[in-house]
């Protein structure tokens, strides 16, 4: 038995956070990542330019950035182990305009004491915005650790926040 090559291709979408990177592993979505983001991979690894196959997750983002969408539903390719798998499926459950600590993850996991290795899984996330790793915050409720920056991860989360009652605009 041979083994299949997958056909890994890559295009860019403007975001009003700055240009974005989408990744797609035979047609799956594999990666968003923002300019200068900390794990994303050198250009030479994100497969062959092709704008086309990417319709969907353009649209889908510019709902979301449009304050229209508040999920995905997207064909994703998530690679990871078991525990990063884990903690990804923690992320892509907490609702929209809510945060979650590293710690509350950890606990859901069954032990608090894995904090630290939430915040590190959550770090190898290539799937930024589409699993919001952006809601993810300190215990204390301070913006801590993101691959796309904290004025990123802010905007993201003044996006989503709920806007008060009785405010007009």
């Amino acid at each position: 038995m041979t083994a299949r090559l997958m056909d890994v291709t890559h295009t860019t979408a403007d975001s009003p956070l700055g240009e974005l990177t989408l990744v797609a592993s035979d047609g799956a979505l594999a990666g968003v990542y923002f300019a200068g983001q900390r794990n994303r991979p050198r250009t030479g690894r994100l497969g062959r330019l092709a704008p086309d196959g990417f319709a969907e997750p353009v649209r889908q983002l510019g709902e979301y950035f449009a304050g229209e969408r508040t999920a995905f539903e997207l064909d994703l390719d998530l690679h990871g182990n078991a525990f990063d798998r884990e903690v990804w499926a923690l992320v892509a459950a907490i609702p929209y305009g809510q945060t979650r600590s590293y710690r509350q993850l950890a606990r859901e996991l069954g032990d608090p004491g894995l904090a630290q290795e939430v915040g590190a899984s959550n770090a190898r996330n290539r799937l930024c915005i589409v699993v919001p790793c952006h809601r993810v915050v300190g215990a204390d409720g301070k913006l801590t650790g993101y691959a796309g920056g904290l004025a990123r991860k802010r905007a993201l989360l003044e996006l989503e926040a709920p806007v008060p009652a009785g405010r007009l605009f």
